[in-house]
């Protein structure tokens, strides 16, 4: 299975993250007549676009005539009576069901008797279907997200000129970390936005990739200061681990037992913590005093923090990312008078550079054996060789 991260520097729009997906190598044939499941009388024209000095994909819808307003029993019945898949058809709902749940808020009406416009529009309905579609055609199970740039001035919308962020997008990115620049014009669609939240999750800072493809999604305006586009980064999903980004923990600490500390490094480490130590310091008035600094991936964050504060007697810490290189690694295994012993190879540009004894391992070995801790070691390293 793979994994889709969406950099939406440039917002999202359901035309962008069409042509995004297809640019990742899926013929716009074999999407045409997945679309004509729709049974609509609609014709997509796919081209290859250039925004600013980067070339990629450009989606247009082409309808007969202009779609009238929907409710949501009109869309459910299009897209039940299609021609795909259930678990294309019930992700297409969910989204739409976002969508026509931000519109009911936005108006203080039901669901029920809500009518969309342009989302609702039948290239609202090749946008969110085909694009349900795609990830399936792509094998894509998680979808991810940078923080999303909305745009900036007024727009003009069925309901008439409105400032952006438009107010359906406003309802659908409650709780995402969205940021808005000089470009004067709406960079995030209604559509756009729902897709995003309905499928994916926002990574606040951007992850660690192992991907194989790029695709470029251009949108139809032309921006002042940046290309109007959204690159999608497609790979393996065991290669993309979120919460692989890592923060840094500290806190300066003055009135605390050296018992409690050097208890809470282990409990640190159980928490979660890659790296957990202490570092004496000088604080303020001169007195002594032990930095904590705990190194942990961005999921660990929370519990550890929390750990920090229940546990320790300091009153405020700072933490902050941090940018680590890593070096490929493995375990072997040695026999050193009929005690195992495991020994990590570490490798540089496929060579080794590095072999060392697991600690724990040497240890038990030299009790079992009556021997010097630093025999051990030495005859595991001996048997490596």
């Amino acid at each position: 299975m793979k994994f889709i991260y969406f950099d939406c520097s440039a917002g999202a729009s359901g035309d962008m993250i069409l042509a995004s997906l297809l640019s990742l190598g899926v013929s716009p044939d074999e999407f045409q007549r997945a679309i004509d499941g729709l049974k609509l009388k609609v014709q997509v024209k796919v081209r290859k676009a250039r925004s600013g000095s980067l070339v990629g994909l450009r989606v247009e819808v082409l309808t007969p005539r202009n779609s009238q307003p929907r409710k949501f029993s009109e869309v459910e019945k299009i897209i039940l009576d299609s021609n795909f898949k259930d678990q294309v058809k019930n992700k297409s709902l969910k989204i739409f069901k976002r969508l026509f749940e931000a519109e009911s808020r936005v108006h203080g009406r039901s669901v029920r008797t809500t009518h969309l416009h342009e989302a609702a529009a039948d290239d609202a309905l090749v946008d969110i279907v085909g694009t349900c579609w795609l990830l399936e055609k792509l094998e894509v199970s998680s979808i991810y997200y940078s923080p999303v740039n909305l745009g900036s001035g007024l727009v003009n919308m069925a309901h008439g000129r409105l400032p952006v962020p438009a107010a359906a997008v406003a309802e659908l990115m409650k709780g995402i970390p969205v940021y808005s620049t000089d470009e004067s014009t709406e960079l995030l669609t209604p559509t756009g936005a729902a897709l995003l939240t309905g499928l994916g999750q926002c990574l606040p800072h951007w992850p660690e990739l192992i991907y194989e493809k790029i695709g470029y999604g251009l949108g139809h305006k032309e921006l002042k200061f940046q290309p109007n586009l959204l690159r999608a980064f497609y790979g393996p999903e065991k290669d993309f681990e979120p919460s692989r980004k890592t923060m840094v923990i500290e806190a300066t600490i003055d009135d605390s037992s050296p018992h409690l500390l050097g208890f809470f490094l282990n409990r640190a480490l159980t928490l979660g913590a890659l790296e957990a130590y202490l570092t004496p310091v000088v604080m303020k008035k001169n007195r002594l005093g032990t930095k904590l600094t705990i190194i942990a991936e961005t999921d660990k964050i929370d519990k550890l923090t929390e750990a920090v504060f229940k546990e320790t007697t300091t009153i405020g810490l700072r933490y902050y990312p941090v940018e680590r290189k890593i070096l490929k690694r493995d375990l072997r295994e040695v026999t050193v008078q009929g005690q195992k012993i495991r020994v990590k190879v570490s490798y540089l540009e496929g060579k080794i550079v590095n072999v060392q004894p697991e600690y724990d391992d040497c240890l038990k070995a030299a009790e079992k054996l009556s021997w010097p801790l630093k025999k051990v070691i030495n005859e595991a390293l001996k048997k490596f060789d």
